[in-house]
């Protein structure tokens, strides 16, 4: 007489490479790695390898946005204008209480 020690069968989940690649962007991977060459104890070059695969999304909410500046790939100048007027009404308003601190001084 044989006993089936294997338990009762499960359901087998099955994932698409669609629903993977929904997880990795949406959580995001990081690939980090150094390759070093030496010789005689002397190291030659070394090279860092850091990579993260996420969603435009996930990058921004990390605080990754440097493709919205890099010329060749936002199709503009590479500068963001909003930003650049904030600044310069923040400059301005700096600029006006300043003087009136001057003149309050006199």
């Amino acid at each position: 007489m044989s006993i089936d020690r294997r338990g009762p069968s499960l359901p087998r989940e099955s994932t698409t490479l669609a629903d993977l690649l929904d997880r990795v962007l949406d959580k995001g991977l990081v690939v980090a790695g150094d390759i070093s060459i030496s010789l005689a104890n002397v190291e030659l070059l070394t090279i860092k390898i850091r990579l993260l695969v996420c969603s435009i999304d996930k990058a921004e909410q990390i605080g990754l946005n440097w493709w919205r500046y890099e010329k060749s790939l936002s199709g503009g100048d590479g500068v963001d204008k909003t930003a650049i007027g904030r600044l310069e009404a923040r400059i301005a308003d700096l600029e006006r209480d300043l003087e009136r601190s001057r003149n309050r001084g006199r």
